[in-house]
C-alpha cells in the first residue's frame, strides 16, 4: 500500500496581533501525518466509492490516488481536520465523473464502424471479372467498342450515340446488339 511520504510541516508565519490558539487550529488541519492516516483508515472505503461509479479496478485505483494527490497539495485550504475526509470524498466524486466523461466522448470519437465491405475473395473475383471485361472489349471491333463504351459506361442514350458518333440510330442498335453478343461469346470462354 503506497503511503504519502510526510513534508515537514512548515509552521505558517504568525501575524502580530494573531493568537496562538488560531494557528494550532490551522496548523492541525493541514499536517501531512493527518492526511497520511486518513489515506491508511480510509483508502479502501474510497476505493469502494471509486468502484460503485466506474467499472474497472484500474481506474478506481487511479482516481482514489489522485484524490489523495490534490487534497495533499490543497492542504492548507482544509482547515478542519474533521472535513478531510469529506473533501476526499469529493474529489473522488468528480474524479469519477471526469473520468466517464472521458470515456464517454472517446467513444463518440472513435470512427464509426466500416459498412459492410467485400471479401478479399470477393475482390480478388471482380478484379478478375473486370480484367477479362476489359480483355473481351479490345478483343471488339472499334465500333462495337465505341458503342457499347458510350452506350453503358458513359450512359448515354443511343440517340445521343448515334449523334456523338456520327452514324444513324440503326446503326448504333445493330453495333451494340452484335457487340453484347461477342462480349457473352468471349466471357464464358475460360482464359
Amino acid at each position: 500500500m503506497p503511503v504519502i511520504a510526510p513534508m515537514p510541516a512548515a509552521r505558517p508565519a504568525r501575524i502580530p496581533g494573531q493568537r496562538d490558539g488560531a494557528d494550532d487550529a490551522v496548523a492541525a488541519g493541514t499536517t501531512v501525518d493527518h492526511l497520511t492516516e486518513t489515506y491508511r483508515a480510509h483508502y479502501r472505503s474510497l476505493l469502494g466509492l471509486a468502484a460503485l461509479l466506474l467499472d474497472d479496478t484500474a481506474s478506481c485505483e487511479d482516481v482514489v490516488q489522485e484524490a489523495f494527490i490534490r487534497v495533499h497539495s490543497a492542504r492548507k485550504r482544509v482547515r478542519d481536520p474533521e472535513k478531510t475526509l469529506a473533501y476526499l470524498r469529493q474529489t473522488v466524486v468528480n474524479l469519477s465523473r471526469s473520468a466517464l466523461r472521458r470515456r464517454i466522448l472517446g467513444l463518440k470519437l472513435l470512427s464509426k464502424p466500416m459498412p459492410d465491405m467485400a471479401s478479399a475473395e470477393e475482390g480478388a473475383y471482380d478484379q478478375l471479372e473486370r480484367d477479362s471485361l476489359i480483355k473481351a472489349m479490345k478483343g471488339l471491333q472499334r465500333r462495337q467498342r465505341e458503342v457499347l463504351v458510350l452506350r453503358y459506361f458513359a450512359d448515354m442514350t443511343e440517340a445521343q450515340v448515334a449523334e456523338t458518333l456520327g452514324v444513324s440510330l440503326g446503326s448504333v442498335k445493330a453495333y451494340g446488339s452484335r457487340g453484347i453478343a461477342a462480349l457473352r461469346v468471349a466471357m464464358e470462354t475460360p482464359v
